[in-house]
């Protein structure tokens, strides 16, 4: 007789449940400050609260298929309609719903790293190979490299995924190289989860229009404030669309989370003010910390600030221990480029980034 573990796929054996450690850390010890999820820092508005309330009376009810959000999706974004939008669980729950649609094991999806861990994760159980192109990094920051990610296009290559602004590097690639991608007809997945820090004229939704293999990537839990609601997006052609919704497990949003989502979609003074504070605090940070000997600060068009101090022979996950200790949970970053002085912060409160200066301050000046 078999054993159980005989029956699982191949490719699932010995994966283990995906945990944040620093998330857990954060729900453990809650007087701790979380800088280090590229959450944001004010709660929902008084609109979307209104709309969870409202909708949480009827939460007996099963949900429509996202119609009302769906069409204010495409109408703010200039798209045909509903049917150019997928919504899910979040843009990890999308990501996997793409990978799955695409990807057979053994086949290959290319990433850029350094990047959102998401990808990996979800090619994983799908049985697929990632395939991971490196950023330039040299004095001057990170680069985007569009040749070399389409020098990595095998045969077997199924999806090419760039985010647009990258996590954790904060930055953009050239509008050239997203033509380059595109042009190769690949199913290629830009991941726009920050692109409203910026303003809608970084994003790339404009390639649709000439590319019908181009799906653009959203989520709700940044720039909206409702990482906890859980709710992204997907924009496409309709026969994109149509064709990857099919794989949609049926109600797989729920009623609170897609009314409290066109809540916050319509209430745009809101999202103004946030992205105004989240720009004007990496603009705190830059100025307080550029003349810090030592330590390298990362210009970021996102919610989050990568900082390198191998100059100054510290190590990122010494910061790290640090802030923890200070009461501030920042973010490590694994070593890259041979340098361990990687480490992250997400952009808080306004007195949370106080403390964030002041401690790393210590930390580079001990």
């Amino acid at each position: 007789m078999k054993k159980i573990e005989d029956y699982f796929v191949p490719w699932l054996k010995g994966v283990k449940m995906y945990i944040s450690p620093h998330i857990e850390l954060a729900w453990q010890n809650i007087k701790l400050h979380r800088m280090m999820s590229n959450e944001n820092p004010f709660p929902p508005s008084l609109k979307v609260m209104e709309a969870i309330n409202s909708y949480g009376k009827i939460a007996n009810r099963y949900p429509d298929q996202g119609t009302a959000v769906r069409s204010t999706i495409a109408q703010i974004n200039g798209i045909g309609g509903p049917q150019n939008v997928l919504i899910g669980n979040g843009s990890s729950e999308v990501y996997d719903i793409i990978w799955r649609s695409f990807v057979q094991p053994g086949e290959e999806i290319i990433q850029h790293t350094p990047c959102f861990g998401i990808y990996k994760l979800r090619c994983t159980v799908v049985g697929g190979k990632l395939i991971s192109v490196p950023m330039i990094y040299n004095e001057s920051g990170f680069h985007f490299d569009p040749d070399s990610i389409i020098k990595a296009i095998t045969p077997k290559t199924r999806i090419i995924v760039i985010a647009n602004p990258n996590n954790p590097t904060g930055n953009f690639m050239d509008n050239g190289g997203f033509v380059k991608v595109a042009e190769t007809g690949i199913p290629f997945v830009v991941d726009e989860a920050y692109v409203e820090y910026a303003g809608p004229g970084k994003s790339q939704f404009g390639l649709i229009k000439k590319y019908p293999n181009v799906i653009i990537t959203r989520t709700l839990s940044k720039a909206y404030g409702l990482a906890g609601i859980r709710f992204g997006y997907a924009l496409g052609t309709k026969e994109v669309i149509a064709q990857i919704a099919a794989s949609l497990i049926p109600w797989n949003v729920g009623t609170i989370p897609m009314w409290a989502a066109l809540a916050a979609l319509e209430d745009q003074d809101s999202l103004k003010k946030r992205v105004e504070f989240n720009n004007s605090q990496v603009r705190y940070f830059e100025e307080e910390l550029k003349d810090v000997p030592g330590l390298k600060v990362f210009h970021s068009y996102g919610n989050y600030i990568l900082f390198d101090g191998k100059e100054a022979g510290k190590k990122g996950d010494d910061m790290v221990a640090l802030a923890q200790e200070r009461g501030l949970i920042f973010r490590p970053q694994a070593p890259m480029y041979g340098s361990d002085g990687f480490f992250r912060i997400t952009i808080g409160s306004e007195e949370e980034n106080k403390m964030a200066v002041q401690v790393i301050k210590e930390f580079f000046s001990s």
